[in-house]
């Protein structure tokens, strides 16, 4: 599987698994989540993306006593986190509202609980969740620094964040951003005509697509889209998912597809994407399902 450098501290694997459901399983033991990592590692997956929030902040242990398990597996792995968010649940069940906090002690605290939890000593990269509001990005811009100065976090970026965010919060920073995540698929097409990608586009900065099965709607919706992927899934010999995420790794901006599923058979075709090789007209004809009309 081809490798995707973010700065000089960092290259992913070009699909990365996402642990958003990780703790829903019903088998949530260290066995089980060895199955899966390794079935990633086994396609070349090296990429694992966490939250701190995932599960009701429960995510990250469940990943860390397979870690703590087999202390091999680390050494394996690019692990992301992500914090900011504060919810009514788990470590904050007093907060009254779910709100963001970029500030110096949460994030600091975050990756403490972080660290502590997958029973690692360091992040390869940390995002901030969510744009806050209320961010001071002079004190967040700093915390980030701080946390790559002291080897807690390898390399730093965001999530969710538009253009202006982004150019906020590095205006505050010495530490380079190396990517946002946002969500792209062909159930949300918005960012390749919106300035998302082509901003980042310009910079060289990769991008990962969360939610690239557009929540598993493509998957068992019916329509125009789901007709096109069919065709084209028979005539590589996949599925309508590989279809869907090679739709994302034709496109030059180099985006990473952020696959999340707990069913160990789905996991072992998550690299059928790379089987899918889309030329221009095939990657239109999927866009103009997905847009509903053909372009003008």
């Amino acid at each position: 599987m081809d490798r995707i450098t973010l700065s000089p501290a960092l290259d992913m694997s070009r699909i990365v698994y996402g642990m958003w459901r990780i703790a829903d399983d019903q088998d949530t033991s260290p066995q089980t989540v060895e199955r899966k990592i390794q079935t990633c590692l086994e396609q070349g997956i090296t990429t694992f993306d966490q939250a701190d929030i995932y599960g009701g902040y429960v995510a990250e242990a469940v990943l860390g006593g397979a870690l703590k398990a087999n202390p091999a597996l680390r050494n394996q792995m690019e692990i992301v986190t992500k914090c900011d968010i504060v919810a009514p649940m788990g470590r904050y069940a007093d907060a009254k509202c779910k709100y963001y906090d970029t500030s110096r002690a949460h994030i600091e605290k975050s990756v403490d609980y972080s660290l502590k939890d997958m029973g690692i000593e360091h992040i390869d990269l940390l995002l901030i969740h969510r744009p806050d509001p209320m961010m001071d990005h002079h004190e967040t811009g700093a915390a980030l620094d701080a946390m790559v100065a002291s080897g807690k976090v390898r390399a730093v970026g965001v999530s969710n964040f538009r253009p202006w965010d982004w150019e906020l919060l590095q205006s505050g920073m010495k530490t380079q951003l190396v990517t946002n995540q946002i969500e792209i698929s062909m159930g949300e097409i918005n960012p390749f005509t919106n300035g998302d990608l082509a901003f980042h586009q310009r910079q060289d900065h990769a991008v990962m697509a969360w939610s690239p099965l557009g929540g598993g709607s493509l998957m068992t919706g019916s329509g125009k889209s789901q007709d096109v992927m069919d065709e084209l899934a028979a005539e590589f010999g996949v599925d309508r998912a590989a279809v869907a995420v090679a739709f994302l790794l034709a496109h030059p901006a180099k985006i990473l597809p952020v696959m999340g599923t707990n069913n160990l058979d789905r996991i072992s075709k998550i690299s059928d994407a790379l089987k899918v090789k889309l030329d221009r007209e095939s990657w239109y004809r999927l866009y103009e399902a997905a847009l509903g009309n053909e372009v003008p």
